[in-house]
């Protein structure tokens, strides 16, 4: 169906003129609290895309990830070895729970890795940190979740961007923050027996 390009253009018009208005409004800057949830694909994707972009803008950043530390990842490798004068990368964990089927050194290795990522945060001239599956740490009670919210409403500098990426976000993360995606799952290769494949998953 053709659309009469004069009706098109008034149209497109009136939606600018609408959006214009709509982004007078629209002048403050702050440094954002981001969470990425949810049982879909792209959490992590999605923060190291956001990662990359800083870097892109010549933005100081930091990675600390709190579970996949053991894996030898495509965005480790990239980051490590192209742009570790703008993006400091410490992986902290050492596997998913079930790997380590050990409370206690989960919970050191996220202890260890919390006071990294408060260190890298208070530092004001580090831009963006992205804190890669800290919720699953959350999740299982690795960390103290009214220490994480308490210092990031209080300490984290007003112009550093925080983003927070895994599964099952606390409610009160997600009412913290100012910007929270939730990743649906709709299909996904593994239940069809598909592994997990380098370039996709990691």
């Amino acid at each position: 169906m053709q659309t009469d390009p004069d009706r098109h253009r008034e149209k497109m018009a009136k939606i600018k003129a609408a959006r214009d208005r709509m982004m007078e409004g629209k002048t403050g800057e702050k440094g954002l609290i981001i969470v990425h949830t949810g049982a879909g694909k792209g959490k992590s994707s999605s923060g190291f895309g956001m990662i990359l972009r800083a870097i892109a803008h010549g933005m100081p950043c930091a990675v600390v990830q709190f579970i996949k530390g053991g894996w030898d990842t495509g965005e480790r490798r990239l980051l490590t070895q192209n742009f570790s004068d703008l993006c400091q990368f410490h992986a902290m964990g050492e596997g998913f729970t079930w790997e380590t089927q050990d409370r206690e050194r989960d919970i050191a290795a996220a202890r260890a890795g919390w006071e990294k990522a408060r260190e890298l945060i208070r530092d004001p001239a580090i831009r963006m940190v992205l804190l890669d599956e800290i919720n699953i740490a959350l999740r299982y009670d690795y960390l103290d979740l009214a220490e994480v919210l308490e210092f990031l409403s209080n300490e984290k500098p007003p112009m550093t961007h925080v983003v927070l990426t895994g599964r099952n976000a606390k409610p009160e993360l997600i009412e913290l923050a100012d910007l929270v995606t939730e990743m649906t799952l709709v299909k996904h290769p593994f239940r069809a027996g598909i592994k997990a494949q380098p370039g996709v998953e990691f």
